[in-house]
């Protein structure tokens, strides 16, 4: 009695397998990967790190790439050529972004830069960010806060080294310069290396926080792929982000709250916080200008700009005590360039180029985001000559790119020099950490600058190595982001070229 409901099963699957790749065919769809299972499609395909998995299907199957995760038609693209055009040709096709649980982490029914929809809301949001908030006018008022929170980062080591302590967890310290620096930019207060216990506890309230965002974005939720697993009541990420949500808001809202009521005896002269700015805006447009809308914006220029810095600072200083030769090379630039009479300013970023070349070789080994925020397509379009569907969820594997051996010549060695003559962080399609198009990261400046201050700061300052003889372990961690598995923990000393301008500190 099995044996017929065993060849029914058999042959009901092989007329699915057998549909679906002659479908393909006719339809001039990208390739894709035998078999594509019914229901969960090729999620059984997937492991960890998932750029490393994808990139290793697309060098055997192409660099555009068909997959079906459960409901979801995906595109994985990963040439410079494929990327190219999906994101300047097909640019307003890929504007979208797939609705997914973990962008609510971002903004609560996506009204936040980063998960928005393509809309006259995002593009005002866009507007928003660029010109009111991120231009380079307003970038060039908060250059006291940059320069300050980096002099007070040499003095904090300073003191350190001079009370026996010469080791320090850089991404610890990264972590909170970063914080620090964002949220001086966005509220006013500095949290971390005060008297104040008061700021000092809520520092570590909005820490844990941060820390917490993080982790529930990093978590993958089957359920955006598989809804019937979320109809069969699998609710419990979705919980925790809700809790998360009004954690968050409680926080935010409590700091709108305190610069609405110091508004009016502030000093006219000082420059505004983000905040206050916002709040400015709002007196013009109370309906736009919501008090969720100024805690979603706030919380994704702040996500966008903490956690990515100090990772990608902590992933430079790895390569520096890796490389010892590169790190010297880039002291000498600084010495011949500003000299020692004086502490680097953001305004000598651009005349150092050799520290350019360490961050972009840098961001390039170790992106922040490996695979960019999906897009989606609103329409169908034509890439590469395949034919992609409406609704289809973008994929743009840039960790692929970046590792690349067709792209780059010996695309696994640190070798800064590659970049030279380069300006900027782009080369072509080839480099892309701050994406590209309409939703490409509208922090790029703000993060380029805080990167050049604080390591062209830290190494003009002072010397740096291993702890121990054994280099640097550059595993890769797993989450939202690429961080370091095992964080750095490095030795430094004061230079002597130096000694008299920090004794000034």
């Amino acid at each position: 009695m099995e044996f017929p409901y065993l060849l029914t099963t058999l042959l009901l699957l092989a007329s699915y397998l057998i549909t679906t790749h002659f479908l393909r065919r006719s339809s001039n769809l990208p390739p894709t990967v035998f078999p594509s299972l019914p229901i969960i499609g090729h999620l059984y395909l997937l492991k960890l790190p998932l750029y490393q998995t994808l990139a290793k299907l697309s060098a055997k199957h192409g660099p555009i790439l068909r997959l079906q995760f459960g409901f979801r038609r995906v595109a994985v693209v990963s040439s410079p050529a494929a990327v190219e055009e999906c994101l300047t040709t097909n640019d307003i096709v890929f504007a979208n972004r797939p609705k997914m649980l973990f962008g609510k982490i971002i903004g609560v029914n996506y009204t936040s830069l980063i998960w928005s929809s393509y809309s006259d809301n995002w593009r005002n949001l866009r507007r928003i960010a660029s010109i009111e908030i991120l231009s380079n006018h307003r970038l060039n008022e908060f250059h006291n806060v940059h320069v300050d929170e980096t002099r007070l980062f040499i003095r904090k080591l300073l003191f350190g080294f001079n009370s026996g302590s010469s080791q320090v967890t850089m991404k610890v310290s990264f972590y909170e310069l970063t914080l620090n620096v964002m949220m001086r930019m966005i509220s006013g207060k500095r949290y971390f290396g005060n008297d104040n216990l008061e700021l000092e506890e809520e520092g570590k309230r909005f820490r844990e926080l941060l820390d917490e965002m993080l982790l529930v974005a990093g978590t993958s939720n089957v359920g955006d792929y598989l809804p019937v697993l979320s109809w069969l009541g699998v609710k419990g990420l979705e919980k925790k982000l809700i809790k998360l949500q009004e954690k968050r808001d409680v926080f935010f809202q409590g700091l709108i709250d305190q610069l609405r009521k110091s508004k009016g005896t502030e000093d006219v002269n000082k420059r505004k916080t983000m905040i206050e700015l916002l709040l400015s805006l709002q007196e013009t447009e109370p309906e736009y200008y919501t008090d969720t809308m100024i805690r979603n914006l706030v919380l994704a220029l702040l996500g966008a700009g903490s956690d990515t810095s100090a990772g990608t600072m902590e992933w430079v200083m790895s390569l520096l005590l890796n490389h010892p030769q590169v790190l010297k090379k880039a002291q000498n630039e600084i010495d011949s360039i500003i000299g020692n009479n004086r502490l680097v300013d953001e305004s000598d970023i651009a005349n150092l180029p050799y520290l350019h070349c360490i961050i972009n070789e840098t961001l390039r080994l170790y992106p922040v985001g490996p695979l960019l925020a999906p897009h989606e397509a609103s329409s169908d379009c034509v890439v590469g000559g395949y034919n992609i569907p409406s609704g289809t969820m973008l994929i743009v594997n840039q960790w692929a790119i970046h590792h690349d051996p067709k792209v780059w010549d010996d695309p696994e060695t640190f070798k800064p020099e590659r970049f030279e003559g380069l300006e900027g962080t782009r080369d072509g399609f080839k480099l892309l950490p701050f994406g590209s198009g309409r939703r490409s990261c509208p922090g790029e400046a703000l993060a380029v600058r805080m990167l050049g201050m604080t390591l062209g700061s830290i190494i003009q300052c002072f010397d740096w190595e291993r702890t121990s003889k054994d280099r640097v372990d550059m595993s890769e961690g797993h989450g939202v982001t690429l961080h370091k598995a095992i964080p750095l923990v490095a030795k430094f000393k004061p230079r002597l070229e130096m000694t008299k301008l920090l004794s000034e500190l």
